[in-house]
């Protein structure tokens, strides 16, 4: 297999730390008003979904609710 014997010049990347450009990227352009809107009820129904699925699911697993009367059938009613 050829290997290369002389050494990889890093130099560059030296050079390259101390580069700084004076091209600046283009502002941010400010969302619009409508975006605001859409964006706060998008995360408001988010939100909102996961509270809700909270409120019904908590009592669902909750392990305190034992049934308060018992089904008694007919047929293991010791007469």
């Amino acid at each position: 297999m050829f290997r290369r014997r002389e050494p990889v010049p890093f130099a560059f990347l030296v050079e390259a730390e101390k580069y700084r450009s004076n091209v600046e990227p283009p502002p941010r352009e400010r969302p619009q008003r409508g975006e605001l809107v859409v964006r706060a009820l998008v995360g408001l129904t988010v939100v909102g979904g996961l509270v809700g699925s909270l409120l019904f699911g908590l009592p669902a697993l909750s392990q305190e609710t034992a049934p308060r009367h018992t089904q008694h059938s007919e047929a293991s009613d010791p007469r």
